[in-house]
């Protein structure tokens, strides 16, 4: 059958017949670029039906057409063949059926005496149930990874001999030294609006220097550790989970078990250790950064001093309030190094998935500082610090 000159849209019609067939007719001109008829209209007329045995897919006053005629029909095939009946393609252009031909079926048609087709939707306990079961495998994925975690450092404490030494300071390299650009321009940053917002209101009270005050408890105790370890997050957490999931895809990671390698040791611990290493060193250095920024501030808008600026901040700064922040930047660390090494060891054998692992790093990372910070002030608060 040649196709005819037809500048109509692609069409299909669905028409039941009276011998119980259900008859398909194709028709227009076929093309990606257009708009196409949907192929679940055939599971709508199969539900209306009382279970035919064969489907007839036709074509009439057929244009031109490209792959998406073919994409069409195989849609068609697949929902008829799931529910027991047979499609019948003889009607077609010749080189329509090659191309079908070519592509199994992936549900066998049942014999013409078979019952009626059943297209029953999944049931609301079925996705709960199957629901349950992935997040409690997600729970136990993470009981087993963090087990492996805990006991990977207690191999390093106990044989530091056999740990990676020459991995770790790589490690600590680019997660440390590489940081401290980008770290501390955001730190600086955030010191920077904390301040100013800060000067509008106290100048209205003529508060102007408790800036300091704000801004030095702000920086210690919350903006400094977190904001280090966001960027660390989608800095470093999300580049653990790339290479970790791209070893994952080249079957790396199975051949370090064929070696009798533990890769929790290889790739997870020296991770693990330099970030745990690192965090404190690069919260300190985003809570200095972030008290220049407001300083610079005070200075340029209320006008106070860098000596009358840094008095009233020793004075309202304490000790506590800096071990409170390196503390929390412990916790980050180890939820940085945690999230995106998990990510990347579940990560699937595809680029998409390793994509995925990546996103899920970076997500994972954030939402455990956030609601880590959260109990640490609540801890904090209970105890009195």
């Amino acid at each position: 059958m040649e196709p005819v000159e037809n500048h109509t849209p692609a069409a299909a019609e669905v028409a039941s017949a009276q011998d119980g067939e259900i008859r398909v007719t194709v028709g227009g001109s076929w093309s990606l670029r257009g708009r196409l008829p949907r192929a679940e209209v055939i599971e709508s007329a199969l539900r209306a039906s009382r279970g035919p045995a064969r489907v007839v897919v036709s074509a009439a006053a057929l244009g031109s057409w490209d792959s998406s005629l073919v994409a069409y029909v195989l849609a068609v095939r697949e929902l008829v063949t799931r529910g027991g009946a047979v499609c019948d393609v003889a009607g077609l252009p010749a080189t329509v059926r090659r191309v079908i031909d070519e592509v199994p079926v992936e549900v066998a048609p049942s014999a013409a005496a078979s019952s009626t087709p059943s297209f029953r939707p999944v049931s609301a306990t079925r996705r709960l149930g199957e629901f349950t079961h992935r997040q409690l495998d997600t729970l136990h994925g993470h009981t087993h990874f963090f087990g492996e975690c805990v006991q990977a450092l207690a191999r390093v404490v106990l044989r530091p001999h056999a740990f990676r030494w020459g991995d770790g300071f790589e490690q600590m390299r680019r997660c440390g030294a590489d940081a401290l650009p980008i770290v501390g321009l955001i730190s600086a940053l955030v010191g920077v609006i904390m301040a100013f917002v800060a000067a509008l209101q106290l100048r209205q009270f003529g508060a102007d220097i408790f800036v300091a005050d704000l801004v030095g408890l702000a920086v210690f105790r919350e903006m400094g550790p977190m904001m280090a370890a966001i960027v660390l997050t989608g800095r470093t957490g999300a580049a653990f989970a790339a290479e970790i999931g791209n070893m994952v895809l080249g079957e790396e990671v199975d051949a370090l078990e064929t070696f009798g390698v533990r890769p929790v040791d290889f790739l997870v611990a020296p991770r693990l250790f330099a970030l745990l290493l690192m965090m404190p060193l690069l919260a300190v250095y985003a809570d200095f950064l972030g008290v220049i920024g407001g300083m610079l501030v005070a200075q340029g808008v209320l006008d106070i001093s860098p000596p009358a600026f840094f008095s009233q901040l020793q004075t309202a700064v304490r000790p506590l309030d800096l071990w409170t922040g390196l503390i929390k930047s412990v916790v980050f660390g180890a939820i940085v190094a945690y999230s995106g090494c998990f990510r990347g060891m579940r990560a699937g054998r595809s680029s998409v998935a390793v994509g995925e692992a990546t996103t899920g790093a970076v997500v994972m990372g954030i939402l455990g500082i956030i609601i880590a910070d959260a109990l640490f002030t609540v801890i904090f608060s209970i105890v009195g610090w």
